[in-house]
């Protein structure tokens, strides 16, 4: 299974690219995670945010791939413990299609996205900066992985 990250955001600092990299190269071939960075909507002075969020939302929707398992990273979605993600991935891999995780700028994600989604979860409850979202996401992946083969880095 390969399972996509699809990021509103780029040119992201250092220590986030290498947060982000270090827990995706650590996870083996069949549980490969990859990063695709949608290009953020206009914010400058005056901006229109819905136009900026629908840009994003297009961007996002055009870089889905057919047959993808989509999952929407919302506030509003469900919270999972590591062994309930573990149950979830494991799920999602003998689903047998590929997974896309949608995760949105700084005004969310398009309701488009959200809509196009089979699940919703919520990593926090926290308000989390999206930078740190991606390195987050990854370690829990990485987590997840390693316990469901039986490794004890979940604890």
């Amino acid at each position: 299974m390969r399972v996509r990250l699809l990021a509103v955001g780029q040119k992201m600092p250092g220590w986030v690219e290498a947060g982000f990299n270090e827990y995706a190269k650590r996870l083996p071939t069949d549980f490969q995670l990859e990063l695709v960075e949608i290009a953020p909507g206009y914010r400058g002075k005056g901006a229109d945010i819905a136009r900026a969020i629908r840009s994003e939302g297009d961007a996002m929707l055009a870089a889905l791939q057919k047959n993808e398992k989509v999952i929407a990273l919302e506030v509003g979605g469900r919270s999972w413990s590591t062994e309930q993600l573990a149950q979830e991935a494991e799920n999602w891999r003998m689903d047998g299609r590929n997974l896309a995780l949608l995760v949105g700028g700084p005004d969310g994600l398009d309701a488009r996205c959200v809509a196009a989604a089979d699940q919703k979860w919520s990593l926090s409850a926290l308000t989390l900066p999206h930078p740190l979202v991606r390195i987050v996401l990854a370690e829990q992946l990485y987590r997840a992985w390693t316990l469901l083969q039986g490794h004890p880095y979940h604890k």
